[in-house]
């Protein structure tokens, strides 16, 4: 957040080629560089016209152009303590943007010197340590903007993402909670904190917060690509398209978002315009696997086997520990009527990757092609642990034949009448027994269990609507 001559203008910033916790963090930090013009007290007027054209420029983007003209007001002997202090602090802001940490990180230590008590240096110089991994160092930074300023939203909104980065994830979203009740408008402490709940597995929560932070500010194309994921993450891939063509417009250069919609054009089974997209990544980022990887992918759903052997060859020529690029050649070995060769692929891709529900689906595939199905089934049952809402694994153990295709756990004593609460791997899911197609998840926003609470059928206008009240914790 930038604060100029008492106006408030919120900026962000995206670094392109970095994955998206990196790109959150370092679009958290942009947004908690604090900009402060003071009086002159005493200096020159020239000083002071430098000064001002360097916030100016940096408001409009032009960094270099306001490093320069930061340079010029410190020239001046004249300048009070202060106010050397502010102009270190704003080009310490304006050298970080150049990616200069640094020169950054020696001049906000400048303006500490000069002035002890700056809460803002304090939360800049932070932001930069929390961009180059020192998460720690971070954290006491924020800490000592936070004694110096108790309301400084920008601060908890920072400290909130050193915790995610620690894994502190309660910590983070009580910082997150106190930004957003500090600026209940500002977008930044929202999306930070939909990030969370995503890491967390809370993808409805997620999406409360990213709509918010939408609405906020409308032209926030972090916010698109964030709510685009959670929109994935509970199957509505069509909205999820939608985002992501609106996160493009702001950002057209970026490889990550159309690696993003294409996935979820696949999903949508638009083979096609997600074959476009995995090309667009492709021509902005050659050098890496992803996009031959999707790509390849796609074109072994399409049944062209020949392009797709062709795009999973360059990925994992490309990165020979791509898992999921040997997973999708096997599959794709198996969908060509050759499974034996797809079971090398296969014991790769679970080898290097012994999490990856893609390596237990493409082996699970691979075997049921040779005829192994209990093999089979026991690796599709491993990918749906791993990821339960995985529709091409409950396709294929629904082939195999196998009904309870994921073990579920049920709770008696946390269900209501005829509603009655399982659990399935980590999540709880509530079922009714009048409605057995209806699957209400129970997200929890603190340890324990969910406990039903209440069930209300609305009557009209509302017809047809239920609501389901459940204990989610403190």
């Amino acid at each position: 957040m930038l604060v100029q001559q008492g106006k408030y203008l919120t900026q962000f910033g995206e670094w392109q080629g970095m994955g998206i916790k990196a790109l959150l963090s370092i679009w958290l930090m942009l947004w908690g560089l604090l900009i402060v013009v003071l009086p002159a007290h005493g200096a020159t007027k020239q000083s002071l016209i430098s000064a001002r054209k360097a916030a100016a420029a940096l408001t409009q983007g032009k960094v270099r152009d306001a490093v320069a003209l930061y340079s010029q007001a410190l020239q001046d002997k004249s300048l009070a303590i202060d106010r050397r202090a502010n102009v270190l602090n704003d080009r310490g802001v304006a050298l970080s943007r150049l990616n200069r940490p640094a020169d950054a990180i020696k001049d906000f230590n400048g303006a500490l010197r000069l002035y002890p008590e700056y809460a803002a240096a304090y939360n800049n110089r932070g932001n930069v340590l929390l961009a180059l991994g020192l998460f720690d160092e971070a954290l006491k930074d924020f800490n000592r903007a936070l004694v110096l300023a108790p309301g400084y939203a920008a601060a908890y909104n920072n400290r909130a993402g050193a915790y995610v980065r620690l894994g502190r994830m309660g910590d983070a979203l009580r910082d997150y909670d106190k930004a957003i009740t500090l600026k209940p408008q500002s977008a930044a402490p929202l999306s930070g904190r939909g990030r969370a709940h995503l890491e967390q597995s809370r993808p409805h929560a997620a999406l409360r917060d990213f709509t918010r932070a939408i609405k906020a500010d409308t032209r926030f194309g972090l916010g698109y690509r964030s709510r685009a994921e959670a929109l994935m993450k509970i199957g509505r891939f069509k909205q999820a398209v939608e985002d992501l063509s609106r996160a493009i417009t702001f950002d057209q250069g970026n490889p990550e978002l159309h690696f993003l919609r294409g996935k979820a054009l696949l999903f949508n089974r638009q083979t096609d315009q997600a074959l476009e997209d995995f090309s667009r990544v492709i021509e902005l980022a050659p050098g890496g696997a992803s996009g031959y990887r999707e790509r390849g992918f796609a074109h072994g759903a399409a049944r062209r086997y020949d392009l797709a052997l062709s795009d999973l060859n360059q990925a994992v020529q490309l990165d020979p520990r791509d898992a999921a690029a040997y997973a999708y050649r096997g599959w794709v070995y198996k969908e060509m009527g050759q499974p034996d060769l797809g079971l090398k692929d296969v014991t790769i891709a679970v080898k290097l990757a012994p999490k990856l529900p893609e390596a237990y689906w493409a082996s699970g595939e691979v075997k049921e092609g040779l005829g192994q199905e209990r093999a089979a089934i026991s690796d599709l049952r491993k990918a749906l642990i791993l990821r339960p809402d995985y529709a091409k694994v409950r396709t294929a153990l629904s082939r195999l034949g196998v009904k309870n295709q994921l073990q579920e756990v049920d709770f008696p004593q946390l269900g209501l009448d005829k509603w009655r609460v399982v659990a399935r791997g980590k999540q709880y899911v509530a079922l009714h027994d009048n409605y057995p197609r209806l699957r209400v998840p129970l997200e929890m926003m603190s340890s324990g269990q969910p406990r039903l609470l209440d069930w209300q059928v609305k009557k009209s206008p509302f017809r047809n609507i239920g609501v389901l009240q459940f204990f989610a914790g403190e």
